[in-house]
């Protein structure tokens, strides 16, 4: 099969899913493209308090996760996640009449919240409705449509910002509210899960079996998994800083980068998670996350000292190794969900789980960035030795969430009920 072969979904629910996350990812990414123009130029805010906003609206927003996954579980992962999709459309309604700090942190605490329920539900639906061999497959072929989803949408925004136009900036968001409520409408057109089908008093019927937060294993996994994401902000923010500034490389380089990771990442899902049936291949996918890793930060230090053609080789090659580490940490990651989530639980763990994910990288903008440009070589090696350690808490983390699951979900005939 071809490459391109390999990139269209087979028919049936895994080619829907995949259309619905190109749909919501281009919609997301018109905006996301020009937001930073949008929040200064529009809103009227300093790059200061957009930053202060999305921090207050990340702790607000990780406190209502607990609660949102739970309701996800009680009203069916569909309804949650359509629920979600159409009060994220809402939302972007709002945008161009938004104007002070005030109102942008009301309003990016609440989208924040509403995605975040979304894609608890979202997470859910998948594991609920795929059979399991097609589980991991299916989100491969949706991490492939979600990059190519922002492709579109980046090119989209960044014709819009061309123009450098207020007035059309601020009318932006109405095109991600026709995208995001095509997307809503599309997943209510979904089948629905087998928890979206039960009647309304068994609805009512609290799930059975512990909270993830009791569940420590899955926990820890989850914030290592954090850590080991914290390869995107080497893709993102600390590779082109230090080209820009530490290196003699054309700044054009930049987009040959980038777009080498965007064209990785939408043709090589399906395959780097090809092998990957249990929870060792998980777990070795995690090995290979931190070696690759710790290859790009070896790589990228090196070019400090170098000139020409080899800095520009050697740049590209760091970026390539990254993403290799990006493609290695999703794989690791869909096994997780698929094989240590309670079935009856699965948007609370996907909460859960994000909100710990999301910690166990937080540190890494602002860490990375002061010890790669102030400790240069000896600051790499530190960064590539955060995320070993966090690949090697892993192995532990997985192998207590891994004894918590054969002890506290259910067996072969209950499940058969629950999906």
């Amino acid at each position: 099969m071809s490459a391109l072969g390999r990139l269209v979904p087979p028919p049936g629910l895994t080619r829907r899913l995949s259309l619905q996350s190109v749909l919501l990812k281009t919609g997301d990414g018109v905006f996301n493209t020009g937001s930073a123009v949008f929040f200064t130029q529009v809103v009227g805010l300093s790059i200061i308090q957009v930053g202060i906003g999305l921090s207050i609206a990340g702790v607000l927003s990780g406190v209502a996760a607990i609660p949102a996954g739970r309701l996800a579980d009680r009203i069916g992962p569909k309804r949650a996640w359509a629920l979600g999709a159409a009060l994220c459309a809402a939302a972007f309604v709002a945008w161009p009449f938004i104007d002070g700090f005030a109102a942008y942190v009301v309003m990016v605490t609440l989208y924040s919240i509403v995605e975040n329920t979304a894609d608890a539900g979202r997470q859910a639906y998948v594991l609920d409705v795929m059979p399991p061999a097609e589980r991991i497959p299916t989100q491969a072929y949706i991490y492939s449509a979600m990059n190519v989803g922002s492709t579109v949408g980046a090119l989209l925004g960044g014709i819009a910002l061309a123009f450098d136009s207020t007035t059309l900036l601020r009318w932006l968001p109405f095109v991600t509210v026709v995208l995001f409520g095509l997307n809503a409408f599309f997943v209510a057109r979904l089948p629905g899960a087998p928890r979206d089908l039960r009647t309304r008093e068994e609805a009512k019927v609290r799930p059975e079996g512990p909270s993830a937060l009791a569940n420590r294993g899955y926990l820890a996994l989850q914030f290592c998994m954090g850590s080991l994401w914290t390869n995107q902000t080497l893709l993102s923010v600390l590779i082109p800083l230090w080209l820009v500034q530490e290196t003699d490389s054309p700044h054009w380089l930049l987009a040959w980068l980038f777009g080498t990771n965007t064209v990785l990442c939408i043709f090589l899902p399906q395959v780097t998670s090809a092998g990957v049936k249990t929870l060792g291949d998980g777990l070795r996918r995690v090995r290979w996350s931190a070696a690759f890793f710790m290859a790009s930060c070896l790589i990228t230090m090196v070019t400090h000292s170098t000139t020409g053609m080899v800095t520009g080789l050697l740049v590209w090659l760091g970026h390539l190794t990254v993403t290799g580490a990006e493609l290695a940490t999703g794989s690791a990651g869909w096994m997780f969900q698929a094989k240590l989530q309670d079935p009856r639980r699965r948007a609370e763990y996907a909460s859960v789980g994000g909100l710990l994910s999301q910690l166990g990288g937080r540190f890494a903008p602002a860490l990375y960035t002061w010890l790669a440009m102030e400790w240069r070589h000896v600051g790499w090696m530190l960064i590539g030795l955060m995320v070993v350690t966090a690949a090697a808490g892993a192995h532990p983390a997985l192998r207590r969430a891994e004894r918590f699951a054969e002890e506290e979900f259910p067996g072969e005939a209950t499940l058969a009920i629950i999906s």
